[in-house]
């Protein structure tokens, strides 16, 4: 049976906007397994945003507890957040936050300097992931010498170089035409079906339906958790 790679438990997040208390998650309890591939949905202001920032050890919960990998991250600080993030979640964003005069291959081995690679083992390593995503010929092409479902693809290879426990995606078609959105949610497919866990936030009912469980938002609180077999979580 596969482990529980993400529990989150009684998770709220407030803020304070001038004199009013914003409830961004009223009480969010959800367990995500090793290799699952789940999509969170939710109109503007369900709070699927700030459970993506939670997901991702971008913010801490106000209240509840966040289990990623068998660590207790719901109190760490921002350096130790920092460091979870670089070992364990690999990002890809709507807008590909590509540095735009560093090649592909320099884009991808980034993080990698972080984990204090040597120089050669990142570019070794940056290459053979940007092979995985079908970018094998275009490791040298910087960000506008490319379209833009090849520049989400560099940060697809981004995302997987560290080898995290999490691709966590954020609307990562949302700036691409049809067809390239379908080939970016192919990959991801093929990135779940060599085993990782892809989380990934999106208002499209389409690119959702990629994922083999959607998670519902509404008010801060889960509203409905489906599997595509049509069971109910």
């Amino acid at each position: 049976m596969a482990r529980n790679i993400i529990e989150l438990k009684d998770i709220a997040r407030e803020y304070q906007v001038g004199s009013q208390l914003v409830k961004a998650l009223q009480s969010i309890t959800i367990d995500i397994q090793e290799n699952e591939y789940v999509a969170l949905m939710g109109p503007s202001g369900s709070g699927k945003s700030t459970l993506m920032n939670m997901i991702g050890c971008l913010d801490t919960p106000t209240r509840g507890t966040y289990i990623l990998n068998n660590n207790d991250v719901s109190s760490l600080d921002d350096d130790q957040l920092a460091d979870i993030r670089n070992k364990e979640i690999g990002f890809v964003f709507q807008t590909f936050n590509l540095l735009p005069r560093y090649t592909a291959l320099d884009n991808v081995a980034l993080p990698l300097i972080y984990a204090g690679w040597s120089k050669q083992d990142r570019q070794d390593r940056a290459r053979e992931v940007l092979e995985l995503v079908g970018l094998g010929d275009r490791v040298d092409h910087k960000p506008n010498e490319m379209s833009g479902g090849q520049r989400q693809r560099v940060a697809v290879a981004r995302a997987l170089v560290n080898s995290p426990s999490i691709i966590l995606a954020d609307e990562p078609t949302g700036n691409l035409d049809t067809k390239t959105s379908h080939e970016i949610m192919g990959l991801f497919n093929e990135i779940h079906q060599q085993g990782n866990t892809v989380i990934l936030v999106t208002h499209e009912e389409d690119i959702a339906q990629h994922a083999k469980r959607i998670v519902r938002l509404r008010d801060g609180l889960v509203e409905t958790d489906q599997r595509q077999s049509g069971q109910i979580a």
